[in-house]
């Protein structure tokens, strides 16, 4: 049986040299002389795991024949700004593990973790300064943006059990969708190309991340957390109704409705994740959810669907059906 980690790197073969270069670009900007820094960078450097969306920017460039000397380049800032969101939401979650080592959080501080969420950010801006057009910069400090407002509007709207889908996806899509989005549409685009085609691989990337998302709030429920690689369960804990979630408290009566929320919001309750899947039968949201993912999945391989047939192409399109299939 082939492991998912080796089948992922089959998915990103096309772009494997590209890959090497955007590596050895993260290695140079991690670098710091600082001895207390570089531990840090080394660790989170053990964050980088699947590099979708840096392989994305690759393969939007291979796949409209846009790519350009500085794609890896553009790559490797939207991984730092990636790997910086990671570090930053371990705070917020309280995570304990990411792709199966200890969080920066857990194993420096918070104080600490903030810092270098926001050194990789520097790194990651300072960077896209360097290159020959302002378009990566414009486009990854507004994405930075939404990324921040969806963060804000999803704490705005813990407990939330009245929280429409369409407000969902619209926070869902901001914190996760929105770099999706950037990367594919730089890929097709830098250093200022075709508009059309990049708002067509913006719409590609926004959707396969809403979907990416979306599974990710059903693995956080009912996915294995030896199999996932990172602390579950942790929506819950934090207040976080999500799809799947709200499927099901939407359809339950008021008897169910008050357990769910109590295991939402009671002081002091412990595991409470497992607590929600004892309560309920998450199954029918799940389904729901993911027939979402399924249908925005669809909805992103018909954007690229008449782009020249390449290597390219077919990878972005497998990667797509990955995203349904994952369970890490």
């Amino acid at each position: 049986m082939t492991h998912p980690r080796a089948a992922v790197h089959e998915l990103v073969a096309p772009v494997a040299e590209g890959l090497q270069r955007v590596n050895d670009i993260l290695r140079a900007q991690l670098s710091e002389d600082s001895a207390a820094v570089r531990d840090m960078t080394d660790h989170v450097g053990r964050f980088q795991g699947k590099q979708l969306r840096a392989a994305l920017v690759l393969l939007s460039g291979e796949a409209t024949g846009n790519s350009t000397d500085e794609h890896a380049a553009v790559a490797a800032i939207v991984e730092m700004i990636h790997l910086a969101t990671l570090v930053h939401d371990d705070i917020l979650d309280g995570a304990l593990v990411r792709r199966r080592v200890a969080c920066i959080n857990q194993r420096w501080d918070n104080q600490v973790a903030v810092l270098l969420g926001d050194f990789l950010y520097a790194r990651a801006f300072a960077l896209s300064t360097e290159l020959s057009s302002r378009l990566c910069s414009r486009v990854l400090a507004e994405t930075t943006r939404r990324l921040c407002v969806g963060e804000i509007e999803q704490s705005a709207r813990r407990y939330d059990f009245e929280l429409e889908q369409a407000a969902y996806e619209a926070v869902s899509g901001a914190k996760t969708a929105s770099l999706y989005s950037a990367g594919c549409e730089l890929g097709a685009r830098y250093p200022g190309g075709n508009e059309e085609l990049g708002r067509d691989l913006a719409a590609f990337g926004w959707n396969l991340g809403l979907a990416f998302q979306i599974v990710d709030d059903c693995l956080d429920v009912v996915g294995s957390q030896d199999v996932v690689g990172k602390t579950l369960g942790q929506d819950v804990e934090d207040g976080k109704v999500t799809l799947p979630v709200l499927f099901t408290y939407g359809r339950a009566d008021e008897a169910l409705r008050a357990e769910i929320r109590d295991v939402f919001t009671r002081p002091g309750l412990e595991r409470r994740a497992e607590r929600l899947r004892a309560a309920c039968d998450l199954g029918p949201g799940v389904e729901y959810a993911m027939a979402r993912a399924r249908a925005l999945i669809d909805e992103a391989k018909a954007r690229i669907a008449g782009l020249s047939e390449s290597r390219a192409k077919q990878a972005m399109g497998a990667i797509a059906e990955f995203v349904l299939t994952r369970n890490w």
